[in-house]
């Protein structure tokens, strides 16, 4: 198993998995959605997965953001930063 792991970039390696720890915990909370069988109490753990998806994200980013700094131009960094505070900004406004 090791050496299937050892083909990947570890940058990339840690990027996806923040993404499936992500994707398991949204499994998780349908899971949790369905034994509890009640709107109010779905609502409320819906809400709460609000939170985790826009940190994820951003840690993503900022992980894959640090490891392409020093091949990409500050000019475009400061557009991949933009891009990134657009999103949030679209996600809560």
């Amino acid at each position: 198993m090791k050496s299937f792991f050892s083909k990947f970039d570890s940058t990339v390696l840690t990027m996806a998995g923040l993404r499936m720890l992500s994707a398991s915990i949204e499994f998780s909370a349908a899971i949790v959605m369905l034994i509890l069988n009640d709107v109010k109490k779905a609502v409320i753990v819906n809400s709460l997965l609000a939170i985790v998806g826009p940190i994820v994200f951003i840690i993503t980013m900022t992980i894959g953001i640090f490891h392409i700094a020093d091949q990409v131009s500050y000019g475009k960094l400061v557009f991949i930063g933009i891009g990134v505070f657009f999103i949030l900004f679209g996600i809560y406004k």
